[in-house]
């Protein structure tokens, strides 16, 4: 894993159990201090309700805290995450728009149920409710645990690759925002835009330059699911298009089991002075 040398550790890219992660937000600090981190971006699904929480409980325990979301989105019917940061978390705009958003993920959970129910796996809606933590942002891991703890598969990941992953039996797609106003939206909040983990979908695709001609702000660059020769791809592409660099684990914790990941997968200060330059600059 690359910047094993780096005093300082930022890991932009965490969920808390606002979206589909499993901890708190002041468990999940807690564990970042513990794996040496200093700097902690919370970048819930659709959800900034934790940020304000942590920003306090990151001061007694001496990690800055980074605004941060994980905005659903899609281009030419292709799903995008938009990762934004340093952005106004109390824009009436952004909460409007993710309070309706996050209806339409209870529409989606409300017709995966039902497509369970039709292919005989009694699950029940309150199964799944039952593990959605007040205004939190349900989607297809809250459903994929409710099935496990069901014992109507075998494991988390038997939920995903049986019933409701890409193209299985009760998968329903969201009706995201385009990317385009994804990024638009982020910018109108004086935030910074990162495509999200793009080595699973996007190397040496048109979607990846598309997405820059938007006006990406950057690229998350360290992410687990990608191999050296991905980094070094983003790397030239963020060189060639002077675009910033943001890198964190995308840890969710509970059933997930991906506790390891948290101190490993990180940018460095340099990276995240790049990105307040830019915001000053702009």
């Amino acid at each position: 894993m690359r910047n094993f040398d780096a005093k300082i550790k930022a890991d932009l890219h965490t969920h808390t159990h606002y979206s589909d992660g499993y901890h708190t937000p002041e468990e999940l600090i807690i564990r970042a201090k513990e794996a040496g981190l200093s700097y902690l971006a919370i970048t819930d699904h659709d959800n900034v309700d934790a940020i304000e929480e942590a920003i306090e409980i990151g001061k007694a325990h001496s990690i800055e805290i980074i605004p941060g979301v994980e905005i659903s989105a899609e281009h030419k019917g292709r799903e995008t995450h938009i990762l934004a940061y340093y952005f106004d978390y109390k824009n009436e705009e952004l909460l409007d728009y993710l309070q309706n958003f996050r209806k339409e993920r209870m529409k989606r959970a409300i017709k995966i149920v039902e497509k369970l129910n039709e292919l005989d796996v009694p699950l029940q809606l309150e199964d799944v409710l039952s593990r959605v933590k007040g205004n939190a942002s349900i989607g297809r891991p809250h459903i994929a645990i409710a099935l496990a703890e069901g014992n109507f598969v075998n494991s988390y990941y038997d939920s995903f690759s049986k019933y409701i992953g890409d193209d299985k039996p009760a998968y329903v797609k969201k009706p995201n925002i385009s990317s385009r106003e994804a990024i638009k939206l982020i910018n109108r909040c004086g935030g910074l835009s990162f495509i999200a983990h793009p080595g699973k979908s996007l190397r040496n695709n048109n979607t990846l330059f598309e997405l820059i001609e938007f006006g990406i702000d950057g690229i998350e660059v360290i992410h687990p699911s990608h191999n050296e020769s991905d980094i070094d791809y983003f790397k030239d592409i963020t060189s060639q298009y002077f675009l910033l660099e943001s890198g964190g684990s995308d840890f969710h914790g509970g059933r997930i089991n991906d506790v390891s990941i948290l101190g490993r997968f990180y940018t460095t200060e340099q990276n995240l002075a790049a990105m307040k330059n830019r915001l000053f600059a702009a």
